[in-house]
C-alpha cells in the first residue's frame, strides 16, 4: 500500500482492535516492510495516538490509554451501535448523560454516511425505549439540529406549538439546551420578540439552522436557573429529604445536593422530634444523608422521581411534597390490590 494517508488510517483501524499486533503481521496486512511499519507507528505517536511497543519474539504494537482521546476510527457496525446508544441516552434512558449524549450525537451524525444514517433511523423506529417518568418523547434529529446550531452559533428557525395549542414560527439565537430529567428545553433569544425565551423541545417541529451566524448575547442568569424559573410559571421551592443510604449511593441528579452523613443524622433526629412529614420510608438517623435543593418541578412529579430511586427516604420539607408522596403511596397501595397476597 503506497498511499501513506490511507495506510496510516488502515494501520490505526487495526491497532484500535484490543489486541497486540506483531510488526510482521502488520507489514503483511499492509503489504509493506517492517521498517515502514515502524515509521508509520512513529507518525501516529506524533499525532497523539499512544502506541506501545513490546520487545521479544512475542512482542508487537498495541494502542493504550493516553492523556487525551485522539479521534477514533469506527467500522459500520460500531458507528451504528454508538449512534443508537447515544440516541437512547439523549432520550433520558440513562441517568445523567442526556446533554453529553446530544453533543456527541450531533458530532457523530454530522459525519455519518447516508447509508448508516438510514440504518440508525430504521433501527430507532423499530425499537421502544423505556424512559423515566412522564417525560415527553423528543426526536433525536431535533435535538442534534439544535445542539449543532448552539455550537455553531447559527440562528435557528422552527415551528412551535405553545401550551395553549397556538402555532407560531420562531427565529431565535440558540443559547443552551437544558435537560430537567423529564423534558428538554431550549434557551434562546427570540428575534421577533426581542427577549429571552424558553422552548419545550417536544413542542418544536421542522427545526433548521439558517446559516446566519451571530455573536452570543449574555443571558441575565445561569441557563438552568432561567429554565427553572420559567417552568409553567411556577416559583421554585426548597426541598429537604433524608435518605437511608450514603451520598455515594444516590442517583447522579441528587448526589450534588447531599450533605454529610453526620449532618443528615442530626437533621433526621431533629425532624423526628418534631412534626415528621413521614411521606417515604424513614431514613433512620445516623445511617444516611440529607439532600437539600430548590426546584420548580411539581410536587407530584418530584415525589414520583424520589420513589423511582428505589431508596428509603423521608420528606422533611415542604409539606406539599410530603402530601404528594403520601397520595402517591396511597394510589400505589390501592392499585396493587390483592396481587401481593399469597
Amino acid at each position: 500500500m503506497t498511499d501513506t494517508p490511507a495506510r496510516l488510517l488502515t494501520l490505526l483501524s487495526l491497532l484500535q482492535t484490543p489486541r497486540e499486533w506483531p510488526g510482521s503481521e502488520l507489514a503483511d496486512r499492509l503489504r509493506v516492510s517492517t521498517r515502514t511499519i515502524r515509521r508509520d507507528i512513529d507518525r501516529l505517536r506524533e499525532l497523539g495516538y499512544p502506541v506501545e511497543a513490546t520487545m521479544g519474539p512475542e512482542g508487537g504494537y498495541r494502542l493504550v490509554a493516553g492523556a487525551a482521546m485522539p479521534p477514533l476510527l469506527l467500522d459500520d457496525e460500531e458507528a451504528v451501535a454508538i449512534a443508537v446508544g447515544l440516541r437512547a441516552g439523549a432520550g433520558h434512558a440513562v441517568e445523567g448523560v442526556e446533554e453529553a449524549s446530544v453533543r456527541a450525537l450531533a458530532k457523530l451524525e454530522q459525519v455519518l454516511p447516508g447509508r448508516l444514517r438510514h440504518r440508525v433511523g430504521a433501527l430507532q423506529s423499530a425499537t421502544i425505549a423505556v424512559t423515566r417518568g412522564d417525560g415527553a418523547t423528543v426526536d433525536p434529529h431535533t435535538l442534534t439540529t439544535m445542539a449543532s446550531a448552539v455550537a455553531g452559533q447559527e440562528r435557528l428557525r422552527f415551528a412551535y406549538r405553545a401550551r395553549d395549542g397556538a402555532a407560531t414560527r420562531r427565529l431565535v439565537e440558540p443559547y443552551r439546551l437544558v435537560s430537567t430529567g423529564s423534558r428538554w428545553y431550549l434557551v434562546a433569544y427570540d428575534m421577533d420578540r426581542e427577549d429571552w425565551r424558553t422552548f419545550r423541545v417536544d413542542r418544536v417541529a421542522e427545526p433548521f439552522a439558517t446559516g446566519a451566524r451571530f455573536t452570543p448575547r449574555e443571558l441575565p442568569m445561569d441557563a438552568v436557573e432561567f429554565v427553572r424559573r420559567g417552568l409553567h410559571g411556577r416559583q421554585t421551592y426548597a426541598v429537604e429529604v433524608g435518605f437511608g443510604v450514603g451520598a455515594q449511593e444516590l442517583p447522579g441528579w441528587l448526589q450534588g445536593h447531599a450533605a454529610s452523613a453526620e449532618g443528615a443524622a442530626a437533621a433526621d433526629g431533629a425532624a423526628a422530634a418534631g412534626a415528621d412529614a413521614d411521606a417515604g420510608t424513614d431514613a433512620g438517623a445516623g445511617a444516611g444523608c440529607l439532600v437539600r435543593f430548590e426546584t420548580g418541578e411539581s410536587p407530584e412529579w418530584l415525589a414520583a422521581r424520589l420513589a423511582l430511586t428505589g431508596l428509603p427516604f423521608t420528606v422533611h420539607a415542604p409539606g406539599l411534597l410530603g402530601e404528594a408522596a403520601r397520595s402517591l403511596a396511597g394510589r400505589l397501595t390501592a392499585g396493587a390490590g390483592a396481587a401481593g397476597v399469597g
